[in-house]
């Protein structure tokens, strides 16, 4: 199993991102897909979550702002980050729910 992010980067306030992550090695239509982050000193908490089917979920502090999606035939979950915040700064995680799975991680850093 492997899950590759890439997107991240600087950015300024109120700024956007896409994020990427692209997974192999399990069927990847059958699992829900995960981004979480981790800011310096802090756990690391879920973001956004999208079933099989398509349904999402949002925590809180990025609904509206930010928008999961999946490409079933290029095994790919993005994560679209709009007006984006300093405390939006974090290191972004892809996970799979085939075997709780995890990627490298991208950082995201909003600053001006």
């Amino acid at each position: 199993v492997q899950l590759v992010e890439s997107g991240g980067g600087l950015v300024q306030p109120g700024g956007s991102l896409r994020l990427s992550c692209a997974a192999s090695g399990f069927t990847f239509s059958r699992y829900a897909m995960n981004w979480y982050r981790q800011a310096p000193g802090k756990q690391r908490d879920m973001v956004a979550s999208i079933t099989p089917g398509g349904d999402t979920n949002y925590a809180a502090s990025v609904k509206g702002r930010f928008t999961i999606s999946r490409d079933n035939a290029k095994n790919t979950v993005f994560l679209q980050m709009n007006s984006l915040k300093p405390e939006d700064t974090a290191v972004y995680y892809c996970n799979s729910g085939f075997r709780n799975s995890w990627g490298q991680g991208t950082q995201v850093t909003v600053s001006s």
